[in-house]
């Protein structure tokens, strides 16, 4: 039996004093729990303490926290003289170096010191509950409690089953991560549990993007944060992680996942990290950052003075968001080609070439413009090689007359943004049909561990199943990669016309 999670004096116990641990301290002491906090480096647990103290007297002058309530949380909170001191703990959060052999160890003087029904947890972002529980005696009570730094603002935290771990230790660690003010996800022990494995497509995406020509890095930063929705663009978040971190952690993820390509980074990754390009911290990264930190603009976009395009002719196959979008711009639709004016359309997972050649059009004069997203916020569009180029910059001024701004791409399948949202989307189908954890539990890892504007399961919802699994069959038929192979629970639920949520 485990512990009883609801009890009024529940215990825990913290080893290591770093951000981590801190954090996951306040939130216990907080959260009306007792801790026993410890760390091996003289004088770090006390330090440890005062910056806690701090924190939570900083709520109260804010008005976050009455004083009487302050006071109670931080008379809760003890420092350990060692491991022995963990006698009476109901839960141990190991929260130190990400170093499996001393994280056995740690966990092995844990077990000489605890009760039998005492829960062990690691907060490791990267290293297998299982291969540290096989360290260990009674390896039911092992798991992962993964937090998010700064564990105060982060509400997510997940709670990852170890291969031995127990139904009710789970169901425990459930209790007191909401206990703690959190909102727990069960995820299963698999490289890069939820939030780091659901995120890599965001990145990865974006840097094939970029190496393939098809957009800069400003430009696939714009679109997903207008079209999109996204708080930062791929690149900014990868120079605020840096790219010494995010590369190796890609890598691990891919190798974890024995190189399927759906994970795979690209060669310009690896690049910035050989250059020393890494990021914010570096003042050189996919960007470059002043000496206080901030980001240096790049050099905008010329402005387009093209006359707007006044009659257009539409391609046989397009959307009735582009009809909508003609409309509100009170442009003429020619019912017969007069062999001049811009063709349009908005193709689902195609590039201008391949629709040029499919329907016999003009590929100087087609225009594709990506209605997906919309195109008020920003509008994207292309052209395949070779296009008129005054055609093109006509189509571009005339969706600027609605639009909060344009961005022209090269030709390639499936835009920016339908590429990227179906990337993330089928990332996230993949992840519940190989159940690392249940659909609504990986919506919930994406929006607070990544502050994704949709989770990635709901995204191919949000995009329509069929959509999201026609474009990665196109991008998958065009490229001729691996790496766009849809997700069975997408292709399922796609062909079948059911919820994406339904369960098998």
């Amino acid at each position: 039996m485990s512990i009883d999670a609801q009890k009024q004096d529940l215990t825990i116990g913290i080893v290591g004093a770093g951000a981590m641990g801190r954090g996951i301290a306040q939130v216990s002491v907080t959260g009306g729990m007792k801790v026993v906090f410890f760390d091996a480096a003289e004088g770090a647990a006390e330090k440890g303490r005062d910056f806690i103290a701090s924190m939570i007297n900083r709520n109260v002058e804010k008005g976050r926290m009455e004083k009487a309530e302050a006071e109670a949380a931080l008379k809760r909170l003890s420092i350990g003289a060692s491991i022995g001191d963990f006698t009476d703990c109901d839960l141990v959060v190991e929260a130190i170096v990400e170093n499996i052999d001393i994280k056995k160890k740690v966990f092995n003087q844990i077990e000489e010191v605890v009760r039998e029904d005492t829960i062990i947890v690691s907060n490791t972002s990267s290293i297998r509950i299982s291969s540290i529980a096989a360290a260990c005696k009674h390896r039911s009570r092992i798991a992962g409690l993964h937090f998010f730094n700064p564990v105060p603002l982060m509400k997510l935290v997940e709670v990852i089953n170890g291969t031995d771990t127990a139904a009710d230790v789970t169901a425990a660690l459930e209790v007191i991560g909401k206990r703690m003010g959190r909102v727990p996800v069960v995820v299963k022990d698999a490289p890069g549990f939820l939030v780091n494995l659901g995120g890599r497509a965001y990145s990865t995406e974006a840097l094939r993007i970029v190496s393939e020509g098809i957009a800069t890095p400003f430009q696939v930063d714009d679109i997903m944060r207008d079209s999109c929705g996204f708080r930062m663009g791929p690149f900014e978040l990868l120079d605020l992680t840096g790219i010494d971190v995010n590369f190796p952690v890609s890598q691990i993820i891919y190798n974890g996942y024995f190189q399927d390509k759906r994970l795979s980074t690209y060669p310009l990754h690896e690049s910035m990290m050989e250059a020393g390009r890494l990021g914010r911290k570096t003042k050189a990264g996919f960007y470059e950052y002043a000496e206080d930190g901030s980001l240096i603009q790049p050099e905008p976009e010329a402005p387009v003075t093209a006359d707007p395009a006044r009659r257009v002719v539409l391609a046989p196959e397009h959307s009735g968001a582009l009809d909508s979008i003609l409309r509100d711009l009170g442009v003429s639709v020619l019912k017969e080609d007069d062999g001049v004016s811009p063709i349009l359309a908005d193709p689902i997972g195609e590039d201008c070439t391949a629709l040029a050649v499919r329907l016999n059009l003009d590929p100087k004069r087609l225009v594709a413009i990506d209605t997906h997203t919309g195109v008020y916020s920003r509008a994207t569009v292309m052209a395949a090689p070779g296009a008129d180029d005054d055609i093109v910059l006509s189509v571009m001024a005339m969706l600027k007359q609605i639009s909060g701004g344009v961005t022209r791409i090269k030709d390639g399948p499936g835009f920016v943004a339908q590429r990227m949202r179906a990337m993330i989307a089928n990332l996230g189908c993949e992840m519940a049909q190989i159940g690392v954890a249940s659909p609504e539990d990986i919506d919930k890892g994406m929006k607070l561990g990544l502050n994704y504007p949709l989770g990635s399961v709901e995204m191919a919802e949000n995009m329509g199943s069929r959509n999201c699994f026609k474009i990665l069959e196109q991008l998958q038929a065009i490229t001729g990669e691996d790496r766009y192979r849809p997700s069975q629970w997408l292709r399922r639920r796609a062909l079948l016309d059911l919820p994406i949520h339904t369960r098998d």
